[in-house]
């Protein structure tokens, strides 16, 4: 089973629901992409996902034009606010869901409120992706 898991920076969100994703099953086949891949992992991201221990710092923030040729699975958009675009893919995908978060590298206000907002989203992706994985992913497996 193959996710690809998109957003428009590839830095905090979909970097964390991957993380999560595998976490749940290290079967999955799950990758993370933006369309306008910023290069570099939000460093509170990464900080907030070891808190529960999970290591994203390995991961990559990469342009989802290297999975264009693929075939997917899922390929679920994060991107959440009104004012912004989530991506769109063109590749070949079974199915396409949107699981919307709030972006915390956006957040302003003290250093406190701000790493408040990242474990608010990061707790959000957990509960949104675990929903996704006993929904959808687990009922596939043959018993």
């Amino acid at each position: 089973m193959k996710v690809l898991i998109l957003c428009t920076g590839n830095s905090c969100r979909s970097q964390m629901a991957h993380g999560f994703l595998q976490s749940f099953d290290p079967e999955l086949k799950v990758c993370s992409a933006g369309t306008e891949a910023s290069g570099k992992l939000n460093q509170n991201a990464v900080k907030a996902m070891a808190e529960i221990g999970i290591d994203i710092s390995h991961h990559t923030s990469d342009s989802v034009n290297i999975y264009l040729n693929e075939e997917w699975d899922y390929v679920i958009t994060v991107c959440g606010g009104a004012n912004e675009a989530c991506p769109a893919f063109m590749g070949k995908v079974k199915h396409r869901l949107h699981i919307g978060f709030d972006d915390p590298s956006h957040a302003t206000g003290t250093n406190e409120f701000i790493w408040s907002e990242f474990i608010r989203v990061r707790d959000e992706i957990k509960e949104g992706f675990y929903k996704f994985y006993q929904e959808q992913i687990r009922p596939q497996y043959k018993v």
